[in-house]
């Protein structure tokens, strides 16, 4: 399908999607709908599959005790296989046909900002995207909430940790597209704070393992450290390459490559790797939310936490309490009213800061490494 007449179908099928204000769209006396669109197969389908596995395992906890003001939570699925234009067909799907009252856990910055125009054309709230692409925070978007921190606050902490030991050159080898830039820009921000630029880039494209270009100019380059911005398949490829090749960098990537994949696709070719995180460590049992999620997702399919699924249980949980104080009968805008609402809230050890003018409830990032073939805390 041609770009034009894919806007054209886009816009007509906007236009007879129209409902009326305030209809509570998904609700019934029994349940609440849910709409999750996002990376079910493909070489990034264990980032949708812990969003997911995560996200159930609170919904079915929640359901098991009456669910949310006497309804349960029901989850509808959609496989967008990361990418955007099946994005867009699939949330057509759950707002005309699936009929959801809220969208939840997308995954992916190209496929997130792909369905921005249909989230705010039918004026229906969008929670906890896995990403920290800037786009989904600035300018606030009235129905968008983000709970993860941004990939301009992962940036800022992996340059600071690379020139703390040593690094005075930092190239980014990056995914080409939204989610590539989106890493890419926090990186050049964070470097120009220290009145530094990046050194070289390196790009592939997505859902490919197709790192062999980038490389390249990575080995050309021999910069002290590297922004790697992708999924864990290739990123494991470009790791493996890169170490075979003699290349001595400092290699880290953010939170998005699905840190539990990676390590086990690299294992002690992955020691060293730098991960930043935008959840607390899942090991520790330091929080209550840490032991709610852990025994959530024994209970519902026996899965470790790790990573994602933590990511999926904590956003699942925000969705939860948002709900509970969006009233009895519940209306897309009593949500956003009540996420708005929601700042200084405390579920179990994270603190939330939403506000009118502020829609990413964490802003923490903690600092991982591969070490033996396992991943470590470093703070």
């Amino acid at each position: 399908m041609s770009t034009s007449l894919r806007r054209t179908c886009l816009a007509a099928a906007l236009s007879a999607l129209s409902l009326p204000g305030g209809a509570a769209e998904g609700v019934t006396a029994s349940e609440i709908k849910i709409g999750m669109v996002n990376v079910q197969t493909g070489p990034a389908a264990g980032l949708g599959k812990g969003m997911r596995s995560g996200a159930e395992a609170v919904f079915k906890v929640a359901n098991a005790k009456g669910g949310v003001n006497g309804r349960k939570v029901n989850l509808v699925i959609g496989d967008d296989g990361y990418e955007p234009n099946r994005a867009v067909d699939e949330t057509l799907k759950m707002i005309e046909e699936q009929k959801v009252f809220s969208l939840f856990g997308y995954v992916g910055t190209p496929t997130s900002n792909a369905v921005l125009p249909i989230v705010k054309e039918m004026d229906v709230p969008l929670v906890g995207a896995f990403t920290g692409a800037m786009s989904l925070r600035q300018p606030v978007i009235k129905q968008v909430f983000n709970v993860r921190a941004s990939y301009d606050d992962e940036s800022e902490a992996l340059v600071a940790q690379f020139l703390a030991r040593g690094a005075k050159s930092v190239a980014v080898f990056y995914q080409d597209d939204g989610f590539g830039l989106a890493v890419l820009s926090g990186t050049e921000k964070a470097l120009k704070k220290r009145n530094m630029a990046v050194a070289a880039k390196g790009t592939f494209q997505r859902n490919t393992m197709a790192v062999k270009t980038g490389l390249a100019a990575m080995l050309d380059a021999k910069p002290d450290a590297i922004v790697m911005v992708g999924t864990y398949a290739p990123l494991a490829a470009f790791v493996k390459e890169a170490r075979a090749a003699g290349l001595k960098s400092q290699l880290a990537t953010v939170s998005f490559v699905g840190t539990d994949n990676l390590v086990a696709e690299l294992g002690k070719d992955g020691d060293g790797v730098l991960i930043s995180q935008v959840v607390p460590f899942p090991e520790d049992n330091d929080l209550p939310i840490q032991r709610e999620c852990r025994e959530a997702l024994a209970a519902h399919n026996g899965e470790k936490l790790g990573f994602v699924n933590f990511e999926g249980c904590i956003t699942a949980k925000v969705l939860l309490a948002a709900l509970e104080r969006a009233g009895k009968e519940p209306a897309r805008d009593s949500l956003v009213s009540a996420l708005r609402g929601m700042g200084g809230v405390d579920l179990g050890g994270v603190k939330l800061a939403f506000a009118d003018t502020n829609h990413q409830a964490v802003n923490d990032v903690f600092l991982t490494q591969i070490q033996g073939g396992r991943i470590a805390k470093i703070r």
